[in-house]
């Protein structure tokens, strides 16, 4: 089996050509071993992992972000984990062997793990071990998610997931398709799930001037996002930047929010109010 690299607390990790299933090079063709465990969710292709307090759940949480997305977001700052292939390979092993190590952390600030990406639901059943292993060690679970891929997310995928960071793009078809180039629809299928399931969510908006910030668009966000009023513990209202125009430009790809501006303030609040108005707890 490939032997799992030893990942840093930053972006800039050592990366290997041809992780993951997709874009796989002829000679992966004699390495049946490496294909068997990424279909068994015992080896990922993972793009890096952060210590980060407040940021991707409650508490200190070990955020690992997973390498692949079926998205094209025009405003995505890590363009670098669109692609499996981009990442390099990491062992279940060596995410539990990480999880243990900072357990004490976890209890002490109420922290836990977040599956991120790229998509984490690109990679499922990968996903699925590192929740269930980190359950039983009593740590808290979140994953990040789009919710393209929700069916991937079996109910009993669900029954290991503490929180679950629900991206919600744009609440108009049409702009979500401009933006992200998918439909809309199975991100409402999987919230709809989620609501069922009593699985608590926080919602996150990305406001984007020119893309997301219309009135009308933020208003049928907060309308697909009240239907799951039960389980959305917060919804959390993001201005966007543009710091991930450099990663853009070295992988070649064209940026189109190149001259855009983030949201003023008063734009951001007026979003904001949109969602208080209905009742949500929102930041």
């Amino acid at each position: 089996m490939t032997t799992a690299l030893q990942l840093s607390c930053s972006p800039r990790t050592e990366r290997r050509a041809g992780a993951g299933v997709e874009g796989l090079a002829a000679a992966e063709v004699d390495r049946p071993e490496r294909l068997a465990a990424i279909r068994e969710g015992r080896l990922a292709s993972v793009h890096s992992w952060e210590l980060v307090t407040a940021v991707d759940g409650p508490g200190t949480r070990l955020t690992v972000f997973l390498s692949g997305c079926p998205l094209r977001c025009v405003y995505c700052h890590n363009p670098d984990t669109m692609e499996m292939r981009r990442g390099q390979d990491v062992t279940l092993e060596e995410v539990v062997n990480r999880l243990r190590r900072y357990r004490a952390v976890f209890r002490a600030s109420g922290g836990g793990v977040t599956l991120s990406g790229g998509e984490v639901l690109m990679q499922a059943r990968f996903a699925r071990n590192v929740l269930r292993e980190a359950k039983a060690m009593g740590i808290h679970t979140a994953i990040d998610t789009s919710g393209f891929l929700g069916v991937a997310a079996t109910d009993d995928f669900l029954s290991d997931v503490d929180l679950v960071l629900l991206d919600v793009k744009s609440g108009l078809p049409d702009t979500y398709k401009a933006l992200t180039g998918r439909e809309l629809q199975p991100t409402i299928d999987f919230g709809d799930r989620l609501a069922a399931l009593g699985v608590t969510t926080w919602i996150r908006f990305v406001v984007v001037p020119g893309w997301t910030d219309a009135v009308e668009n933020v208003e049928a966000v907060a309308d697909i996002v009240e239907r799951w009023r039960e389980v959305v513990e917060r919804v959390e209202v993001l201005p966007f930047h543009n710091m991930g125009q450099d990663k853009w430009d070295a992988l070649g790809l064209d940026y189109k929010l190149r001259d855009a501006e983030p949201p003023s303030r008063e734009v951001v609040e007026r979003v904001r109010d949109q969602f208080r108005r209905r009742g949500l707890p929102t930041f």
